[in-house]
């Protein structure tokens, strides 16, 4: 049986996936589409809108798996400072995962439905990570923020692949949430994160293109 330590990790650990599933997080700094012109800003076209809606429900998915891969390595990672510098990076995706929620809803639309599922799967990788050793944990973490960091730089792309040019709202979210992904993938490299053997980038590309198509829609 778990001692009280052991049983309150596990809960708040739990707490912690349904809040990002059903994507009911706080963020703890200021939205930076509040920094603008503040309110829901212009009016989109409904066209633009649905894409706009679309691209940030691939984020939140994106944060969905970010929170289940920093919170499985932080589990289990066999440093203490790997462990806290872990969860410092969860501590600034969950302002990110806020985010996207605020502007999905703003948009007039919903999360992914399979929310649950890219939660689960992302977790699992993360433990397998995180077994193998600290520097391959963080190397993983490093080469899933320079993935992120191209597929959010794809988002300020004008239409019609990116956002649309007047939803500054958007992407003000996308540009802090790119700054950030950058400085966690720099203090991964830097805390020792070796580099992945291939074929594991290649794969991880090919899994993250059929997360965001189907993500887009469901």
């Amino acid at each position: 049986m778990p001692n009280i330590s052991s049983f309150d990790a596990l809960i708040t650990e739990f707490d912690k996936a349904l809040r990002a599933v059903a994507g009911v997080t706080a963020a703890r700094r200021p939205n930076p589409a509040d920094a603008g012109e503040g309110g829901a800003g212009p009016v989109l076209e409904e066209a633009q809108r649905r894409h706009a809606a679309g691209l940030m429900r691939v984020n939140h998915v994106g944060e969905v798996c970010a929170q289940a891969l920093y919170q499985s390595q932080a589990l289990c990672a066999r440093d203490p400072a790997v462990r806290e510098q872990l969860a410092h990076a969860a501590r600034e995706e969950e302002d990110h995962l806020a985010w996207c929620a605020q502007r999905i809803e703003e948009l007039g639309s919903r999360p992914s439905l399979l929310n649950p599922l890219w939660y689960a799967g992302a977790f699992g990788l993360g433990l397998l990570a995180a077994r193998v050793g600290d520097s391959i944990s963080l190397g993983f973490v490093s080469e899933t923020e320079k993935q992120v960091e191209r597929h959010l730089s794809d988002h300020l792309d004008p239409m019609p692949a990116g956002l649309p040019a007047g939803d500054q709202r958007s992407r003000a979210i996308v540009v802090q949430m790119r700054a950030d992904e950058e400085a966690h993938g720099n203090a991964a490299r830097q805390a020792g994160g070796a580099a992945l053997p291939q074929p594991v980038p290649k794969l991880m590309r090919i899994a993250a293109k059929v997360m965001t198509t189907t993500a887009y829609y469901l």
